[in-house]
């Protein structure tokens, strides 16, 4: 499964995973990190781990690049 099916499936409300992105259906994970996670009225949201946010990783970046296209919106990545 490539990480766009992993990024459709969490837009779907579905289950997926490959060998460094999963969703549960609600949330959306790069590796172990958070990056997604699904409002109360269903909007899928999708935090800003690139370089213009709180960057990780180059992959991790990737995986909200392409998480961004099927989302209902981007947010900064909420403080710990």
């Amino acid at each position: 499964m490539q990480n766009i099916d992993v990024v459709r499936r969490w837009t779907r409300g579905v289950t997926g995973k490959n060998s460094n992105m999963r969703t549960d259906g609600s949330a959306l994970y790069s590796y172990d990190l958070q990056i997604g996670y699904t409002k109360r009225n269903g909007d899928k949201i999708v935090y800003n781990y690139t370089a213009s946010g709180e960057f990780k990783t180059r992959t991790t970046s990737k995986h909200v690049v392409t998480a961004r296209v099927l989302a209902d919106r981007q947010e900064d990545v909420p403080s710990t």
